[in-house]
């Protein structure tokens, strides 16, 4: 998902995406779309948009969702396009597929519902977005929004540290990743505009094999891939190896041996 999820880039956080790489855990990623859609109140919806497809599971589960409607999906990356087309051809073959950005999308006619999962973390100004977005909708129709929550987990404040004490750290003097919002931020933006607003925050805790290695292929498809974006080939190769070494004093294996990893993702459902 790119710039619209899941993946994407902004104003300070350009790169591609790898649709291969993220879907290595598409099992894991595709739950929380299913618990969001889940929590959408019930009614009949003729046209919804997957706002940051990524190779197109989210699309899947909203088809699920809402068999009779005509459904766009978008994503502004050319790889997660691709595979989210290859995915239509074999099972979701009446959507609509859009390479467009998030931030510079509207909808040609009202939505009855708008999918966000994991692809709004990337496009900044929350404040003037979410209201756009709910503009959209028809009367009684719903915003469903899930974004990573987690950049206080060690995964994230590893990657901040090894960018700043490398001998790389002049790369990111100007590296900035859009701000993310707790849930009284989306409460306070969105009841004024809404009939219903609901925003929980909720911690998935994903057994990933391989041990710390397994953590660092979960976020080359996500969380690295900004930093890695500013790198030459070699320095990236000493950047996952000093992440590397950062996970495995971070996550320590279960009994098992896999990793258990925590992972916070914040929920809003707002609706008109």
């Amino acid at each position: 998902m790119a710039y619209a999820g899941g993946h994407r880039s902004s104003e300070n956080v350009a790169m591609s995406w790898s649709a291969t790489q993220y879907s290595l855990f598409e099992d894991e990623r595709t739950r929380p779309v299913r618990d969001l859609l889940g929590a959408v109140p019930p009614r009949p919806v003729r046209h919804a948009t997957d706002l940051g497809c990524g190779p197109g599971n989210s699309t899947e589960v909203l088809l699920q969702r809402c068999p009779d409607a005509q459904v766009t999906a978008l994503d502004s990356d050319p790889d997660m396009i691709e595979k989210a087309r290859e995915r239509k051809r074999l099972c979701i073959p009446r959507v609509h597929m859009v390479t467009a950005d998030i931030a510079g999308w509207s909808a040609p006619e009202p939505q009855d519902l708008i999918l966000a999962n994991a692809s709004l973390q990337w496009v900044p100004d929350h404040g003037r977005l979410y209201p756009h977005l709910v503009r959209q909708l028809s009367e009684g129709a719903s915003l469903a929004v899930q974004t990573p929550d987690n950049l206080e987990e060690p995964a994230h404040t590893a990657l901040r540290e090894i960018a700043c004490r490398g001998p790389w750290a002049a790369k990111f003097e100007d590296f900035q990743l859009p701000p993310r919002h707790g849930t009284a931020f989306y409460y306070d933006l969105l009841s004024p505009l809404c009939a219903r607003v609901e925003v929980w925050r909720t911690t998935y805790h994903h057994p990933l094999a391989d041990g710390a290695e397994g953590v660092v292929q979960w976020f080359k498809g996500s969380a690295l891939r900004p930093y890695l974006s500013r790198l030459q080939p070699h320095e990236q190769d000493d950047f996952l190896q000093m992440y590397l070494q950062a996970m495995q004093g971070a996550y320590p294996p279960a009994s098992d041996g896999k990793v258990l990893l925590p992972f916070p993702r914040l929920f809003v459902v707002a609706t008109r």
